[in-house]
């Protein structure tokens, strides 16, 4: 089943890169009692996610910081070091909180995993964002075609 509006958050682990290396972090521990945005990419470093869906979030992430919000989280089924070198590269690191979600965990608990086997990737995440208030969904944008559409960070911006 889906995720929607008003539901809290299951109980997931991410995999994060910090500086002492790379560290289990539960979605309890990042989103209860805060304000997060998430948004989630099909692959880090495939074409749409690294010159559409990422930049806008670090193009913006001050705006949206600016609008109440504690983190701007992004998550995708790589590994850590995969996110951990996405996030070097693209302007992310600092400013955005790279989770990986490298088993798929995250994405089969919310409902959203894509099968993108016919395409030789395996099981991914759909592309989508959210507004997260101390766990619970507050705004869903999941994509419906191919292309950022309706989760990007000026969609974001107008639900804050």
């Amino acid at each position: 089943m889906t995720i929607k509006i008003g539901d809290k958050l299951p109980s997931v682990e991410f995999t994060t890169m910090t500086g002492d290396g790379q560290q289990k972090v539960s979605t309890d521990a990042i989103f209860a009692g805060r304000k997060v945005v998430l948004f989630a990419v099909p692959g880090a470093f495939t074409p749409t996610c690294s010159m559409n869906h990422l930049p806008g979030f670090v193009q913006n992430v001050a705006a949206i910081r600016a609008k109440g919000v504690d983190t701007v989280a992004c998550v995708s089924v790589n590994d850590v070091h995969v996110m951990n070198a996405w996030g070097k590269s693209s302007g992310a690191d600092g400013k955005i909180l790279m989770l990986a979600d490298g088993n798929g965990d995250f994405a089969r608990a919310v409902g959203l995993e894509f099968d993108l086997t016919q395409a030789g990737m395996g099981k991914r995440s759909r592309r989508y964002s959210m507004i997260v208030d101390n766990g619970v969904v507050k705004a869903l944008n999941v994509e419906d075609k191919p292309g950022v559409n309706v989760s990007g960070a000026d969609t974001v911006l107008t639900q804050l």
